[in-house]
């Protein structure tokens, strides 16, 4: 097969936009490929119907602060990632994809994600999704290996519109009881 456009055809996809992660970072949260949507945003989940964010400002938020919220904009997103001390970045830097389907990403470059480590306090990563996982113990995982870094890994359920298995209470309730909060302390 050749790389096609992105109508339900292969396109070679570049990642375009850095993790997000800073010295204080504790936990790293891992996708597999940002998608169109959040390529155009050059931010991480941005599609409207993806329940990352209301999942991270159930976990997160101080609820008696009004303030702590996720919000919209990506400036919003980003300082509470950073307030709240979890870096974003995914498995691959580019592949062959078609659409925003995980599930068809072939050729991948992967990610290093030993920078990003190095460069914060990072406890624990978090794959978000089966692929993100796959890919993850398949390529980024060996690199840090190989660099000397040998931290915990727990799979969390994908937080794609496309999984409609669970539900977003279902999906936070996952997410509190497989994160562990103990990794900021």
């Amino acid at each position: 097969m050749s790389a096609k456009d992105h109508d339900g055809r292969w396109t070679r996809v570049e990642h375009g936009f850095p993790p997000l992660f800073d010295a204080r970072s504790r936990i790293l949260f891992l996708g597999t490929m940002a998608s169109p949507k959040s390529r155009e945003a050059g931010f991480f989940y941005m599609h409207p119907r993806n329940r990352f964010w209301p999942i991270m400002d159930a976990l997160f938020a101080d609820p008696s602060d009004p303030s702590d919220r996720v919000g919209t904009s990506v400036e919003s997103r980003r300082a509470f990632a950073l307030r709240h001390r979890f870096a974003l970045w995914d498995t691959v830097e580019s592949c062959e994809i078609l659409g925003a389907s995980d599930a068809s990403i072939r050729d991948v470059v992967p990610s290093d994600l030993t920078p990003i480590v190095r460069g914060s306090r990072i406890r624990h990563i978090y794959p978000c999704g089966a692929k993100a996982a796959q890919l993850y113990e398949r390529h980024c995982r060996p690199m840090l290996l190989g660099a000397g870094i040998d931290l915990p890994a727990t799979p969390l359920p994908s937080t794609s519109p496309a999984y409609a298995a669970k539900t977003l209470d279902d999906l936070i309730a996952v997410y509190r009881g497989r994160v562990d909060m103990a990794d900021f302390d």
